[in-house]
């Protein structure tokens, strides 16, 4: 089937030049006109009961803290199914990125602030008491460091598992810079169970899509180091579709980051942020990321999340348990974000 491409949010005559009835737009209002609309099947379930009480909680002190969360920064959409979950993704080393990606919400400035040495402290402290059974640390890309921000990102992932060594650590790490001594660094010893690194986007996007200081081969041999330096803790890498790639890319991309022995893969569609942001390209039919969840689980990826909503922290906790044997993620309760071909009695062990 071929992936859905949406007509434009509204019907509108630019004018070229001279005078006449067309109507002339600013380029701001073109690119506005020319978003498009998003398909019926983008929509999400709020919690209720204890979910919500959850959810209220965890917004409540994060908000209390002071503390930035990718789940807002980057508008997650699975932010209520997460956060009543237990699990939260906070973004430490600023509230800027040093980099320019062209899908990215997150802001962009040449010389950030320096970090905060109290950052790790004011972070444990907000989680201790937090009904979290599971947090996700990501960052921004800090290339104005030497080691790319890796000590500090050490730091806070020490901080909380000092306060909370109950609560379940995934890094969604920056790639460094290429910064291979300052990866074993942070790796070495950590208390983490799931290192993650986004290779984005296929190969052939990067120019179009990532910061020119990015790629996908520094962000695979990124993922490759850390599994040779941690083979005991899983790897994880997501993919975004909708921004020019084709279907037999999305599987070659696969194939290819299971040659690094990558554990656990998200795909999901890009939205585009603002008028600003990489247009989308095409909005690929649900039945096509059940078809690539499949995919994916037949070459040995050990958790797979696939869905139109679907981000690269959607329901971490659970991807990282099924990866030990747990039930899969995308089956463990109704959800609109990700698509599967597997029931709930396909995931339940087989009685003998």
């Amino acid at each position: 089937m071929e992936p859905m491409r949406l007509p434009v949010a509204e019907s509108i005559e630019i004018s070229s030049s001279g005078c006449n009835t067309g109507a002339t737009l600013t380029p701001k209002e073109k690119r506005k006109a020319l978003r498009k609309r998003l398909p019926p099947w983008f929509k999400t379930a709020l919690p209720t009961g204890e979910a919500q009480d959850r959810f209220n909680a965890t917004k409540s002190t994060i908000e209390g803290g002071a503390l930035n969360t990718v789940c807002e920064e980057a508008r997650c959409p699975n932010i209520h199914d997460c956060w009543g979950r237990g699990t939260a993704t906070f973004m430490i080393a600023g509230e800027e990125c040093t980099r320019g990606c062209r899908f990215c919400a997150v802001g962009t400035i040449r010389k950030p602030l320096p970090l905060d040495p109290e950052e790790p402290k004011r972070l444990a402290e907000a989680v201790k008491d937090m009904a979290l059974s599971y947090v996700v640390i990501t960052v921004v890309n800090r290339d104005d460091l030497p080691d790319g921000g890796a000590s500090h990102y050490r730091e806070c992932l020490d901080a909380i598992h000092n306060v909370r060594p109950d609560i379940g650590l995934e890094l969604l790490c920056s790639d460094l810079d290429g910064n291979l001594e300052a990866l074993s660094q942070l790796l070495d010893g950590a208390p983490l169970q799931v290192f993650a690194h986004n290779v984005e986007c296929v190969p052939r996007m990067d120019s179009k899509v990532r910061d020119p200081r990015a790629s996908f081969e520094q962000s695979k041999m990124i993922l490759e180091e850390a599994k040779r330096i941690r083979p005991d803790i899983l790897t994880k890498t997501s993919i975004m579709v909708g921004v020019g790639e084709t279907d037999k890319e999305i599987s070659e991309t696969m194939r290819d980051l299971r040659t690094i022995d990558v554990d656990l893969l998200t795909i999901g569609q890009y939205l585009q942020p603002s008028d600003r942001h990489l247009p989308i390209d095409r909005f690929p039919e649900p039945a096509k990321y059940a078809d690539w969840d499949t995919e994916a689980r037949e070459i040995g990826f050990k958790g797979v999340a696939c869905g139109p909503l679907v981000r690269s922290s959607f329901r971490a906790g659970l991807l990282k348990d099924e990866a030990y044997g747990a039930l899969p993620a995308v089956t463990r309760s109704q959800t609109n974000s990700a698509i599967t071909h597997l029931t709930f009695s396909d995931s339940l062990p087989e009685k003998v």
